[in-house]
């Protein structure tokens, strides 16, 4: 990877020497990377030079990963930057918590190099890879602009991180189908093996909150014992076999 089209990888981690460690690796495997040491100045280089990808550590000083990150989804400049959450809470609670508050992946320390750039390829690949075949996708009262990459429901836009808007792509373009946990790991994560099935779960149930945030028929339908479809029949039960999602 060489020139302007070098992925560029902002690193928010305060312990120096998992910070050298894991610049060592990204650069020796082509990334451009910024290093910061803390959670405001993570939001204010990202502000002001949006990377291609972010690595957050949750555990950071002056404002927790936690905290960037959610606010790196309310700023028009980076709420489309995929986000990798580094962390020593390994607990599933944990992982689901921060992937609510809009990461893309979770990795636990201690990571081997090799996992890093795996998972940091696989969220470049599924959010520069994608193509689409049309300017708009519509369905009931749901439009989504693939040009200004913006969603409007019944005219009010809808906030979307960078996985539920690829997410909803693939519903509006194939609604009233029916996918498995499996299928949609498939299509919208690219099949990667680092992805734990249950984060299917979590991001739908985000992209839910966000489409329904102004009422209006649950589009998502939860098909028990088969999985989720796009459909304006409207979940069956508001939840299924799949549980909180």
């Amino acid at each position: 990877m060489t020139g302007a089209a070098t992925p560029l990888v902002l690193v928010a981690e305060d312990e120096p020497a998992i910070a050298t460690l894991i610049r060592y690796n990204l650069e020796r495997a082509g990334f451009r990377v910024l290093v910061v040491t803390d959670g405001a100045q993570a939001l204010r280089v990202a502000a002001e030079q949006p990377p291609n990808a972010i690595l957050l550590d949750w555990m950071l000083p002056v404002m927790s990963g936690i905290e960037v990150c959610r606010q790196l989804r309310l700023s028009h400049a980076t709420r489309d930057v995929p986000v990798l959450m580094v962390t020593a809470r390994g607990e599933e609670s944990d992982r689901v918590q921060g992937l609510d508050t809009g990461a893309d992946d979770y990795l636990t320390k201690p990571f081997s190099p090799a996992e890093l750039l795996a998972r940091i390829k696989a969220v470049l690949r599924r959010t520069q890879g994608s193509t689409a075949s049309a300017d708009r996708l519509a369905f009931a009262d749901v439009l989504m602009d693939l040009t200004t990459h913006t969603v409007t429901r019944a005219g009010h836009d809808i906030r979307l991180g960078p996985t539920e808007f690829r997410l909803l792509r693939h519903f509006l373009h194939n609604p009233e189908a029916v996918f498995t946990r499996e299928d949609l790991l498939a299509s919208v994560w690219g099949g990667s093996v680092h992805v734990e099935i249950r984060t299917v779960d979590v991001h739908i149930r985000r992209l839910r909150k966000a489409m329904n945030a102004a009422g209006g028929t649950d589009l998502i339908r939860t098909v028990r014992s088969a999985g989720y479809a796009l459909t304006a029949r409207g979940d069956e039960a508001g939840q299924g076999v799949f549980g909180d999602a």
